[in-house]
């Protein structure tokens, strides 16, 4: 019964999502090791269900692996440069005869309607054609990369008609000049240069790792693509070679910064990653987007239910003291929220004291599901601001179980002399709350 709770209560959660995502584009970047992973086959029946759900969908699929080991067969030897494969016109014969082919498997792969399985009454019609334009690298640094090229041009037109008659539009690592040569691309920038001509909605990169992780070993939720663009940065002046990592992060970093709304890199190794990213609000592997997504705004009317599913755990526990919805509602323009997705998973209220120059930070309270991050600081910033702004010269706070938080972001002990006299009066010595103060700059 708990585990049938658990799923109605996950679909009923995820409705939001199901509603925000239908007539959305997102392009699909899966990498040759994610179409030759054990998981690959989870992955296309979580993709046939966004279909189902009405998002359009655009797949571009590597093919380095396949590639790698058609070559090995062959007895070709194979050469890179800065993650580049180095085409000559014999291994480009064997790239398209691999590409091809897989091309093909993948159509099969969505043709299935087997009965019992997840594909059963799915009538997925797939595209392919001619879309990218294409050119030669040519020689870099006394490189020839040969038949290597890069984008020229994305026909993104002929892609968006495919896409409006509800066709899953298939994209591999090839790429056609005007004078009619093909050119082996990599398929990870040619998934970011369609979603970039598309202004799709998600770029979404599978790679080995499940998103980022920061230097303590925690996984990085979001990433502004600043932040990409100086990680990338970092991995290049080190010397270390080209990797998947940074080359993911490059991809997704640029394709938001020229106008897809987001961008996610998940595991192709994870069991319901693209689910999980998708249709729940913590996800499942990094978020890349150009601004956090994350708002910190004043609170109105509407924001009360919120405020109050996030204050009770805090008050049943005896952290902050209780607050009737009467009063919450009466006092709601004291407060500031953090939404995330609609949610609110941070607050905090300002209380003036005018005559005595002074103001209370008061209720202040997180999510305990996004605690461990910065969003604390980051709304304690946001009502320092509005204390200058009001002409507050202090900020003093009354607390039973934070000290070292506030001292940690430079309040000093305090006694209750200090606080305005009309403060004072209020205080209750059962709860024996300590007194701390910031001077504003």
């Amino acid at each position: 019964m708990e585990t049938n709770q658990q799923y109605v209560n996950w679909f009923r959660h995820s409705a939001p999502y199901i509603n925000a995502h239908r007539g959305r584009t997102f392009v699909i970047y899966l990498p040759g090791e994610a179409l030759a992973h054990d998981n690959f086959a989870h992955t296309i029946h979580d993709i046939n269900l966004l279909n189902s759900l009405g998002v359009k969908l655009v797949l571009v699929h590597g093919s380095r692996p396949q590639i790698q080991k058609a070559c090995g067969e062959a007895a070709m030897e194979s050469q890179f440069h800065n993650g580049l494969r180095i085409t000559d016109l014999d291994q480009l014969a064997l790239v398209q005869a691999t590409v091809g082919r897989q091309a093909m498997q993948l159509e099969a792969r969505f043709s299935m309607g087997l009965a019992n399985s997840p594909m059963q009454g799915s009538r997925i019609r797939t595209s392919r054609g001619n879309f990218i334009t294409a050119r030669p690298i040519g020689v870099k640094n006394g490189v020839d990369f040969a038949y290597t090229g890069e984008v020229r041009r994305v026909d993104s037109e002929a892609i968006g008609k495919q896409l409006n008659d509800g066709n899953l539009v298939l994209i591999s690592c090839l790429g056609y000049s005007p004078t009619g040569e093909t050119f082996n691309l990599a398929a990870a920038q040619v998934a970011g240069r369609v979603a970039a001509s598309l202004q799709a909605d998600k770029l979404i990169v599978f790679g080995a790792d499940k998103g980022i992780s920061n230097s303590r070993g925690e996984q990085v939720v979001e990433l502004l693509t600043r932040a990409g663009h100086r990680l990338v940065h970092q991995h290049q002046s080190s010397g270390d070679s080209w990797t998947d990592l940074s080359m993911h992060i490059d991809v997704l970093s640029k394709a938001c910064d020229a106008g897809v709304a987001r961008g996610h890199l998940l595991s192709y190794q994870e069991d319901g990653a693209l689910l999980s990213e998708l249709f729940s609000r913590d996800g499942s592997g990094t978020m890349v987007i150009k601004e956090s997504y994350e708002q910190v705004r004043n609170a109105c009317i509407d924001d009360v239910g919120g405020i109050l599913q996030l204050i009770r755990p805090l008050e049943d526990d005896g952290v902050l003291v209780r607050r009737s919805r009467e009063l919450l509602e009466s006092e709601i323009h004291y407060f500031s929220v953090i939404e995330r997705d609609g949610a609110t998973i941070g607050c905090a209220a300002l209380y003036p004291f005018d005559d005595a120059r002074q103001g209370e930070l008061a209720c202040m309270a997180i999510d305990s599901n996004y605690r461990g991050g910065d969003r604390g600081q980051v709304l304690l910033r946001h009502i320092e601001k509005q204390s200058s702004h009001m002409g507050l010269q202090t900020l003093f706070v009354l607390t039973t179980a934070s000290s070292h938080w506030f001292i940690e972001n430079g309040f000093v002990a305090a006694d209750l002399a200090e606080l305005p006299t009309s403060r004072q009066s209020l205080y209750n010595f059962q709860r024996s709350s300590k007194v701390f103060s910031k001077e504003l700059l």
